[in-house]
């Protein structure tokens, strides 16, 4: 199996767009290879359907050049922390054997978010140890690094990625999920058919504007991180 760069888990299809979109389309254009793993089938969403939601999947994945989509099947309101969901992501994990992971900040208003990102915590500490056997039995793997995106909310980011130059994809890959962001006859009002998009748009302006750039997504690290050449940038 080819090996991933990035990996960024979600809990239901449109949670990593929400959160990194920008991010990927971005790392995606300089050629990394970029996976999205989502948990659930989101089948409790009140509007649409399983399968409206995983054609717009594919469409947002391809918006913004995702490498592998991968599609669990968690039970939706139900990511209890059980042994084996922890082992399907580590076997996960181990088989696409990613550099960076992302899961979604546990401070959220959404409890399948904060659920999620636990588990995934626990795959990516438990992968690493070489005697914990996974579905398939596969090598351990330690990733670089964990690092959490924001979906619901406004957060002090313990970095931010200048996303002003695909913040059109971004847009865009949310705008493929129809069935949450667009009132259509017969669906319900939710909190994401209310000016979802442009939310999120105005936050990832605002992160921009921390740093002095148009647009930028905010991402939280649980340890320091180490700066070498960027501190002063490449400039002599």
């Amino acid at each position: 199996m080819e090996r991933l760069h990035m990996l960024a888990f979600g809990a239901h299809p449109d949670d990593v767009e929400i959160g990194m979109g920008g991010t990927i389309a971005k790392y995606a254009k300089k050629g990394y290879k970029i996976g999205i793993c989502d948990l659930t089938l989101a089948e409790l969403s009140s509007n649409g359907t399983v399968e409206t939601r995983q054609k717009e999947a594919k469409r947002a994945a391809d918006i913004l050049q995702v490498h592998t989509r991968l599609q669990l099947r968690f039970p939706d309101r139900g990511l209890e922390r059980k042994e084996e969901y922890i082992r399907q992501l580590v076997t996960v994990i181990r088989t696409y054997r990613p550099k960076l992971v992302f899961a979604p900040y546990w401070v959220d208003r959404h409890p399948d978010h904060g659920h999620c990102a636990k588990l995934v915590e626990e795959a990516v500490f438990s992968a690493a140890i070489r005697r914990y056997e996974d579905e398939q039995h596969l090598p351990a793997h330690r990733v670089d690094a964990l690092y959490f995106y924001m979906i619901n909310g406004f957060h002090r980011p313990s970095f931010v990625v200048d996303i002003s130059e695909t913040i059109e994809q971004k847009l865009a890959s949310l705008r493929a999920y129809e069935s949450q962001f667009q009132r259509a006859e017969g669906s319900v009002e939710t909190p994401l058919t209310n000016g979802y998009i442009e939310t999120v748009e105005s936050r990832e302006r605002l992160f921009g504007k921390e740093v002095g750039v148009a647009f930028a997504e905010g991402f939280i690290a649980t340890k320091p991180l180490l700066l070498e050449n960027d501190l002063l940038g490449e400039e002599r």
